[in-house]
């Protein structure tokens, strides 16, 4: 099971990009933020027992 989610500063969800069954290997994934104002953004990736958190900056 992987799951990417992008959460804004506060904690909030606000997008989840992939929530399903994956079978191993490399996927690319694009995250829309027209509807978000620029700023510091999280994401988190799940897949199994492995979890990355990373920030990034969202330039509009």
């Amino acid at each position: 099971m992987v799951r990417l989610v992008v959460y804004d500063v506060l904690g909030r969800e606000i997008a989840v990009l992939v929530d399903e069954k994956k079978e191993p290997g490399s996927y690319e994934v694009t995250f829309n933020g027209t509807r978000f104002a620029s700023g510091v953004y999280f994401y988190r990736l799940t897949a199994g027992d492995f979890i990355q958190t990373r920030t990034f900056v969202l330039l509009r």
